[in-house]
């Protein structure tokens, strides 16, 4: 059978590829209350060169081990550099801003990038402009963040000097997803991963060393294990396998998903951290994304068909 295309010209994910996106979202938002839980012993810029170089070293490790090539032609030099440029600036913020401010209003925050992206997709990747069935299913996705996270204790209401770095990382990221897509026709999709990482390392590490409080302090089992998740759970098998998607199923469908992170970050932080969570404004909040998440990749062939639209 053929596979259903959307308008945009990606292919919609089957059954087992939006289970596969779900759980890579999942750990994305585990990875925030990890990033958390490790700057308690770290620096923020330290523990993001040591992540990444943790990462670069086991993506490195196995395309040799799988024989494939980890190198790039000349002419993709200057695009490996911007891009590596705009991930180093994205991580940078997201982790300064992260120890600046709450961990779940990080998580919220993260809810701003599937309508950044919706909007520069539009603009500067052909094919993959929204319409007004992604746009309704995205504003569900927030709609259902947002009642999660009202009624939530322990969250301050001020502003906090990490919210607006934490916005510039999410920014960032959604022209990160961007510049990936118009390039990735060129690259394998790991390559997109492994050169900014190893590139980000040397200058994270400066940065810790230049700014950072102490870029290394208590590090207990805890700190360790927490650090380990991020370089080889999200950095090195999250990261490659959302390049491949984002290759496949395009900027804007990918990224509608992005609301299940602060789920699995605020469940995992009331399990880990002991912040409270209420069970209500949870079911409520998943519901409002699975709905959104059933709207913009349905295609209501047969609703149309009996309104004659």
């Amino acid at each position: 059978m053929e596979k259903r295309q959307q308008k945009t010209g990606n292919p919609e994910p089957s059954f087992l590829a939006t289970l596969a996106i779900i759980g890579i979202c999942t750990t994305f938002g585990a990875n925030t209350v990890f990033v958390k839980i490790t700057l308690s012993g770290m620096g923020a810029f330290t523990t993001a060169g040591s992540r990444f170089f943790i990462a670069s070293m086991t993506i490195t490790l196995w395309a040799l081990l799988t024989k494939r090539s980890i190198l790039i032609k000349k002419t993709q030099i200057k695009e490996m550099l911007i891009l590596s440029v705009i991930f180093i600036c994205q991580l940078g913020l997201f982790n300064l801003g992260l120890s600046l401010t709450y961990a779940s209003r990080g998580s919220l925050i993260i809810n701003l990038q599937p309508f950044f992206v919706l909007i520069l997709a539009h603009f500067f990747i052909p094919g993959d402009s929204f319409t007004s069935k992604k746009l309704v299913g995205i504003l569900l996705g927030f709609a259902g963040v947002t009642i999660m996270f009202l009624q939530k204790d322990g969250i301050s209401s001020d502003l906090r000097s990490g919210d607006f770095l934490m916005l510039a990382s999410v920014f960032l990221w959604a022209i990160n997803a961007i510049y990936t897509k118009k390039i990735i026709s060129g690259f394998k999709p790991f390559q997109l991963v492994l050169y900014p990482g190893i590139l980000s390392v040397p200058f994270f590490f400066l940065a810790g060393y230049l700014w950072d409080t102490q870029m290394f302090g208590t590090i207990n089992l805890k700190v360790f294990g927490s650090l380990l998740y991020q370089s080889l759970i999200t950095a090195s098998f999250g990261f490659v396998v959302w390049i491949n998607m984002l290759q496949k199923y395009g900027a804007v469908t990918l990224h509608s998903y992005i609301f299940i992170i602060p789920i699995s970050g605020v469940l995992l932080g009331g399990f880990l951290l002991d912040e409270p969570v209420g069970t209500v404004n949870i079911i409520l909040a998943s519901l409002l994304i699975a709905a959104g998440i059933v709207i913009v990749h349905s295609d209501f062939s047969f609703v149309r068909r009996r309104l004659g639209w």
